[in-house]
């Protein structure tokens, strides 16, 4: 199936996402809470786009809106770069101390809203961090609270007992809310400091030991002691004498 992307004819297959179809052909759209390993978001409402089918036009939000039909998009018309301005300052009356948020306000010329008052801090409140530990971690984090008062946090908004220090959280926020700091030996975030492993063998960074215990808990075997690399090499080394010994 063709459509049409900013005077673009780009071939797409039926029920995929608008903006997978766009960055496959190189064209641009801008997003905050969109994240490759966590599809399906659409909170933010930055890479909204203007949808011409059957003579009707539309405002979707381009990465959850699925191609169905042959259309016309327009990512950065008039009309887009106006609605978007505005989503963009409101998301930085949210997170008024977020650097990419004030660099994309300024690209778009957002406007001021000065009677709005604004929040503290860089979250926007996406929910990729809580999707990300509730994946990837041991749920840890959670969104609280409702209204003007919704924010990200543990329980009672303390270190987190269930956090295994994997940095999930802190890796996948577009606007780098979650502190985290991280050396050779040691990783904090939400207030909590673990130890890094390194593997036996090599060396390499492996985790926390935190991390590595609820991977193996999850996955029936003991904690390894070396690094997907050197457990490769050794199998390979394992399966060659067992070859050599047949």
């Amino acid at each position: 199936m063709n459509i049409v992307i900013d005077g673009k004819s780009c071939t797409c297959e039926p029920g995929e996402f608008l903006l997978e179809v766009a960055r496959r052909n190189g064209i641009y759209i801008p997003t905050l809470c969109n994240h490759e390993g966590l599809l399906g978001q659409g909170c933010c409402r930055v890479c909204i786009v203007e949808v011409v089918e059957r003579g009707w036009s539309k405002t979707v939000v381009s990465c959850i809106y699925p191609v169905l039909n042959e259309c016309e998009v327009h990512t950065n018309n008039e009309k887009i770069k106006q609605q978007r301005g505005i989503i963009l300052r409101l998301l930085q009356k949210r997170a008024p101390q977020s650097e990419i948020i004030a660099a994309l306000c300024k690209a778009y010329s957002a406007p001021a809203l000065d009677k709005l008052n604004e929040k503290d801090g860089k979250c926007i409140i996406c929910g990729l961090c809580v999707r990300a530990c509730s994946t990837l971690g041991a749920g840890a984090i959670a969104t609280v609270n409702r209204g003007i008062t919704k924010e990200i946090a543990p329980p009672f908004n303390e270190p987190p007992a269930d956090c295994i220090g994997c940095g999930s959280c802190a890796r996948v926020c577009p606007t780098k809310a979650i502190e985290y700091h991280e050396n050779e030996t040691t990783r904090t975030v939400w207030e909590k400091t673990f130890t890094l492993v390194h593997c036996a063998s090599c060396g390499a960074q492996m985790g926390t030991q935190e991390e590595l215990n609820f991977a193996a808990e999850k996955a029936g075997t003991e904690p390894s002691t070396l690094c997907d690399a050197c457990r490769k090499k050794q199998l390979a080394l394992v399966m060659a004498d067992v070859y050599s010994a047949t």
